[in-house]
């Protein structure tokens, strides 16, 4: 499940809870977890776990469940687990009814207890953290509990499309849902696409017959009151359904509109040769801007920048940023250096900074250029950054990057018409 601003709510989450369990068992028993029921005791002990954990989580970085995708973003496991461990330094209200949950009990013993309830303590902080960040992408409110309760309405559609899809085999349970006996092959399995053409009222009646097929009651028909506001409102239910489809679709292209960038660029550059071809026919040549980039040759029509010769000063928070985004040490300066010798286009989008730049690059040569100096690509993939990871270097969204490359893209067209006319 996507929703705006949530990262733990995909099938991931489970190797990222598999990750911190594993890591947190080996770090409690280092910091003496037989004292977390002392008075006192909980709050110092929180930085001895979190410095622990950390120290075991990076240790594992190298296995493959800890390089493994955490969500359609680009968040490994790691990084997801990293987060979420650091976000509990930072709430400390888990960590004190995670220490009140263990103390004094057997379950600091058993290693299968005090790992639930190791998971369970990051299942509740997983939910507090999307919901937070979902307010802050929205503007709307939300509460863990309502996250949750996505996530209920988003299973539930899943198993509602598995009926559906089987429709033969589980003729009397469709029926029910549907609310009428089934006399051929009914409609709506074939309108149900996505959970967006899920029914509000399909998914109460689906619950309502959870008991009668399966010997256990369905999420909205138990004594809790969990989604007691959800048991009488199917339209409220729909909404939900209808926002969940609505994101997954808007932002189903995950980072792939490079291709449609390349094949911009290809016809940019097309263009440009064309209006150079027929500014010489006309006896008016204007300096070919894109080759003199592209060779790495200095700009001999206008003198060049004071701070050119001097090494680009790279600020270290941003290599740590680099660190972060799963690219090389080292990279934010050598690419740095390496552009030096781009001549009038570096000179031209100084003030965008390097991260801009090398989108600008990224979108007007496509990705396989040769070109491009190998300090901008990463040693061992070969592979020049993409558009997530050099978000995550501007510390901006995806969306805020494209904008900023686009009009830095125009400025540079508008430049370099000035300069043939």
């Amino acid at each position: 499940m996507r929703l705006p601003g949530t990262r733990y709510q995909e099938p991931g989450w489970e190797e990222v809870r598999k990750l911190l369990g594993q890591c947190s068992l080996a770090a409690l028993r280092a910091c003496d977890c037989a004292r977390l029921g002392e008075p006192g005791a909980a709050e110092a002990l929180l930085a001895d776990y979190v410095e622990r954990t950390g120290e075991r989580l990076r240790q594992a970085r190298r296995s493959p469940r800890a390089q493994a995708g955490g969500n359609s973003y680009g968040d490994t496991v790691l990084e997801l687990a990293m987060d979420l461990l650091f976000e509990l330094q930072a709430r400390p209200a888990d960590w004190l009814a995670f220490c009140g949950a263990v103390a004094g009990g057997s379950m600091v013993a058993e290693d299968a207890l005090l790992r639930k309830k190791v998971n369970d303590m990051y299942a509740v902080l997983r939910d507090k953290v999307d919901a937070d960040n979902y307010q802050a992408a929205c503007g709307r409110p939300c509460s863990p509990n309502r996250i949750y309760a996505y996530r209920m309405l988003d299973t539930a559609y899943g198993e509602i499309a598995g009926l559906f899809a089987n429709w033969e085999q589980h003729r009397e349970q469709v029926g029910a849902i549907l609310g009428r006996s089934i006399q051929g092959t009914p409609i709506e399995v074939r309108q149900l696409r996505s959970i967006s053409d899920c029914r509000g009222e399909w998914v109460l009646r689906w619950s309502e017959t959870m008991e009668a097929f399966t010997g256990s009651a369905g999420p909205l028909h138990t004594r809790s009151k969990r989604f007691a506001s959800l048991k009488t409102a199917p339209e409220k239910i729909g909404e939900m359904l209808s926002e969940i489809g609505d994101y997954q679709a808007l932002s189903s292209n995950q980072d792939r509109d490079w291709l449609q960038d390349r094949d911009d660029a290809a016809l940019w550059v097309e263009d440009y040769w064309r209006i150079l071809q027929e500014s010489e026919e006309a006896a008016t040549p204007g300096p070919d801007l894109i080759l003199e980039a592209r060779e790495d040759a200095l700009d001999t029509d206008e003198p060049p920048a004071p701070e050119a010769d001097a090494a680009p000063a790279i600020d270290p928070q941003l290599e740590a940023v680099a660190a972060a985004v799963s690219l090389p040490p080292g990279y934010m300066q050598a690419a740095g250096e390496a552009e030096e010798r781009a001549g009038w286009v570096a000179r031209e989008l100084a003030e965008d900074g390097l991260v801009v730049r090398l989108a600008v690059y990224a979108k007007l040569l496509g990705p396989d250029d040769e070109s491009y100096p190998d300090g901008w690509r990463d040693p061992a993939s070969g592979e020049l950054p993409t558009m997530q990871q050099l978000a995550g270097l501007a510390q901006v969204s995806l969306p805020t990057l494209r904008k900023r490359r686009d009009a830095a893209i125009a400025r540079l067209e508008a430049a370099t018409m000035r300069r043939t006319g």
